[in-house]
């Protein structure tokens, strides 16, 4: 069974910088591609980062240059820094991962960023 937890989250000022956190399980990051999701109130799910297995990174436009998504295949972990952050920013944010055609969520973890 696949798990993702996330952690990380909190309250930052605007310029300022978080790492979130997406412990695995039943999985193996270094081989699965993993991806990050935001959902701001009354807004879509929207896709921020993505790694694949072979460790190509993709990003959201309005995240490139600030955003970094990595992993520590020795903690099967997947890592999402975020610098020079935005209110816009603000969101719950979900790590993602399909396995065997199932696709699999973290319980999300809160970014606010105030003004």
């Amino acid at each position: 069974q696949v798990q993702l937890v996330e952690s990380g989250g909190g309250l930052v000022q605007a310029g300022g910088s978080l790492r979130l956190s997406c412990a695995a399980s039943g999985i193996n990051v270094r081989i699965n591609g993993m991806s990050w999701y935001r959902q701001a109130p009354g807004k879509q799910r929207e896709l921020v980062a993505k790694i694949t297995g072979v460790g190509s990174t993709d990003y959201q436009d309005s995240v490139k240059g600030r955003f970094a998504i990595s992993r520590d295949n020795a903690k099967n972990t997947v890592y999402l820094q975020m610098s020079s952050l935005k209110p816009e920013d603000t969101a719950v944010y979900y790590c993602h991962t399909i396995f065997l055609g199932t696709s699999t969520w973290g319980q999300g973890t809160q970014v606010t960023v105030s003004s």
